[in-house]
């Protein structure tokens, strides 16, 4: 029986884009501000859209031609994935931000700060993203937002100071956009939470509480995703990159069963336990076969022996293929290497 596969999110962005993915260029949010702002001029608004509407296609159009059956738009917008979000939320001033030291120490950036509460306010751009992705797919194509964890812990909160209560307040700002994204058509929705894996305890204390909130009301037709990697490096080939505690899965693991019918976890970097697998019952699992960080390319043969290898601890049927995370480190040519080989092997994994 093969697999079906999936990308996460990030796909590579060509040169003509007018943004470039935040870890190509800087962490800071205010080397942003001034190619996102409504300063532009509408005939640059306009050129850029149209830009970013080709590289969209490309993307979906690549990942179509490597044999990937659920696409992404590639996120080919955004400056930063969590940060496209919040300018689309009240309660984020992108002009006076807030130094913060980030992942464990592993850099000092600049942060858009949480002055006010959060509310929702424009849910129309993620539909028009989603809308130019499968119109170039012609299938289904899956649309990605952060989680509230993971913008809470990529911003800087003056307001709140409490976390809870922000996470909340951000899931029901995002149930807006789940919701408007589900009413248009979308019949792939995914949730990333990185942060559960770096802190477990706030997502077994809160966070999966709001990450239900975020999924709250979807029909029956719209596939749930969460994604949970352990940690996006600073460069490609950075091996000693410091990343969430391998055993945070298998701490969270029976509290977020069943809240998605899909659970994306990463683990080509580093292979989990085998226990682990056999602790999803009820949701179907999204397994990361080959990496984002490394320029080594993972040979069929390699990828089908450990879907074999994860074959006796669940069913085929809730196991999909995809990346570890996003591919946007990797570069067009490599990314299509590793994603041919990873569909190569899931076809012929039976």
């Amino acid at each position: 029986m093969p697999l079906l596969t999936t990308c996460i999110g990030a796909y590579p962005k060509p040169e003509y884009v007018p943004i470039q993915d935040w870890f190509q260029v800087s962490h800071n949010s205010d080397d942003y501000n001034e190619k996102v702002t409504q300063s532009w001029s509408q005939e640059k608004v306009d050129e850029a859209r149209d830009l970013l509407d080709r590289a969209t296609a490309e993307a979906v159009a690549d990942q179509l031609t490597c044999g990937v059956d659920i696409p992404t738009d590639g996120e080919q917008r955004r400056e930063n994935y969590v940060h496209y979000q919040c300018r689309h939320f009240t309660g984020f001033d992108f002009e006076n931000l807030t130094e913060r030291s980030m992942r464990n120490d592993a850099y000092t950036t600049h942060l858009p700060s949480i002055r006010a509460k959060v509310t929702g306010q424009d849910n129309s751009t993620l539909v028009r993203d989603w809308q130019v992705a499968e119109a170039a797919a012609g299938r289904p194509v899956k649309i990605t937002l952060p989680g509230p964890m993971t913008i809470s812990d990529t911003t800087a909160d003056v307001f709140y100071n409490d976390d809870a209560e922000l996470a909340r307040d951000l899931a029901d700002a995002l149930n807006g956009q789940v919701q408007a994204l589900a009413d248009a058509g979308c019949r792939y929705i995914q949730v990333d939470e990185p942060i559960f894996a770096r802190k477990p305890e706030g997502a077994l204390a809160y966070g999966i509480e709001t990450l239900e909130r975020c999924f709250h009301g979807l029909p029956d037709e719209v596939t749930r995703v969460v994604h949970m990697c352990c940690g996006y490096p600073n460069c490609l080939d950075d091996a000693d990159y410091p990343k969430a505690d391998q055993a945070s899965y298998m701490q969270i693991a029976e509290a977020v069963d069943g809240v998605a019918d899909q659970i994306s976890i990463e683990d080509a970097h580093r292979h989990n336990p085998e226990e682990l697998f056999t602790r999803f019952e009820k949701s179907s699992l999204i397994v990361g076969f080959i990496t984002i960080a490394s320029s080594r390319v993972e040979p069929v043969e390699e990828i089908r022996a450990r879907m074999h290898h994860i074959l006796q601890y669940m069913p085929a049927e809730r196991l999909l293929a995809a990346p570890d995370c996003g591919l946007g480190f990797l570069g067009r040519d490599l990314a299509m290497t590793k994603l041919r080989n990873l569909s190569e092997a899931a076809r012929s994994v039976a």
